[in-house]
C-alpha cells in the first residue's frame, strides 16, 4: 500500500520503474471469496455511507429511463439498462477510498470520501471516465445501428411494442443475439482495461494508460479467475436492475468494496509501500 493519504494526496516519492511496472501477481478462487467476505465487511461496517453512493447510481439510472421515455426513446429503453452497469467502476470511486481508509484503519466522514472524490478530476480518474463513457456510446451507437439494419420496418409505438418485437418476431431474435454478442464483447474489453485500473488511480500516483495495462496485464496472468469475478459482476448487476434498480443499492457498494479488496490481491505494493491485503 501507499502512505495514508494515498487517496487524496497520493506520494511523490515513486521511482519511474514503481510507476511504469507495478508487479502483478497470481490470484485464485479463494482470492475472489476472501475478497467478498472483506467487501461485505466493509459494507455491513458503514452500510448508510456505503449504500449512499448505491442508491445515487440507483435513482441516475431510474430519471435515465424516465428521461428516455419521456423523449419517446422507447427503443433505448433495453440497451440503456443493460449498459448502464458499464460506468458502475467509475461511479465505485467512494467506495474504493472507504475500503482503503478501513483497510489502514483511518477514520473518516462523509467530507473525507467526498473531498476525495472530487480532487480525482485533478488527477487521471478523468481520463478513465471518458474511456468508459466512450465505450458505453460506442454500446448505444452500435444498438440503434443493428436496430435501423434488422428492425427498419418496425414501428414503436410504446414499450410493450418494442418488447413483442424483439422477443417475438425473428427479426427481434435476430437483433437480440447481435446486439447480446457485441455487447458481450464491449464489456469484455471495459472489465479487461478498468477491473484493477480504477482503484490502482485512486490508490497510487500513476497515469491512467499504466493502470489499463495492468489491468490487462492482471486478466491475462489470471483468465479463469477474472472471467469468473466477470461472470459475478455481470449476473448480479443485471439481476439488480430487475427491481427498477434498488437491488443497485445493495449488490453495487457490495462489489465496489471487493473489487477494491481483489485489486489489493492482484497488484501487490509498490516496493517501498506498506499493508497487507485485508481478509
Amino acid at each position: 500500500m501507499t502512505s495514508k493519504t494515498a487517496g487524496s494526496t497520493p506520494p511523490d516519492n515513486l521511482t519511474p520503474e514503481q510507476q511504469g511496472s507495478p508487479k502483478v501477481a497470481k490470484v485464485t478462487p479463494g482470492d475472489i471469496s476472501a475478497s467478498l467476505k472483506a467487501g461485505l465487511s466493509d459494507f455491513l461496517a458503514r452500510p448508510v455511507m456505503s449504500g449512499f453512493f448505491g442508491l445515487f447510481y440507483a435513482v441516475f439510472g431510474i430519471l435515465f429511463v424516465w428521461c428516455l421515455v419521456w423523449l419517446g426513446q422507447i427503443w433505448m429503453i433495453i440497451p440503456a439498462a443493460v449498459g448502464f452497469p458499464l460506468i458502475a467502476p467509475f461511479a465505485a470511486a467512494g467506495l474504493y477510498e472507504m475500503s482503503r481508509r478501513r483497510q489502514n484503519g483511518e477514520s473518516f466522514g462523509w467530507s473525507d470520501i467526498l473531498s476525495v472524490m472530487a480532487n480525482q478530476r485533478k488527477r487521471e480518474m478523468g481520463w478513465m471516465a471518458f474511456v468508459t463513457l466512450f465505450i458505453f456510446w460506442v454500446w448505444i451507437y452500435q444498438v440503434r445501428l443493428w436496430l435501423a439494419l434488422i428492425l427498419q420496418n418496425k414501428s414503436f409505438s410504446d414499450f410493450d411494442r418494442f418488447l413483442n418485437i424483439v422477443f417475438f418476431t425473428p427479426e427481434g431474435w435476430t437483433f437480440l443475439a447481435i446486439g447480446t454478442c457485441v455487447g458481450a464483447f464491449l464489456s469484455a474489453v471495459l472489465f479487461t482495461v478498468t477491473v484493477v485500473a480504477m482503484p490502482m488511480l485512486l490508490d497510487r500516483e500513476i497515469d491512467f494508460v499504466t493502470a489499463m495495462l495492468t489491468s490487462i496485464r492482471v486478466v491475462k496472468e489470471n483468465p479463469v479467475v477474472m472471467l469468473t469475478w466477470a461472470a459475478i459482476i455481470s449476473v448480479t448487476m443485471l439481476l439488480s436492475l430487475a427491481p427498477a434498480f434498488l437491488g443497485l443499492i445493495f449488490t453495487l457498494p457490495i462489489l465496489g468494496h471487493t473489487t477494491w479488496h481483489l485489486y489489493q490481491r492482484a497488484v501487490p505494493p509498490a516496493e517501498g509501500g506498506s499493508g497487507q491485503p485485508s481478509l
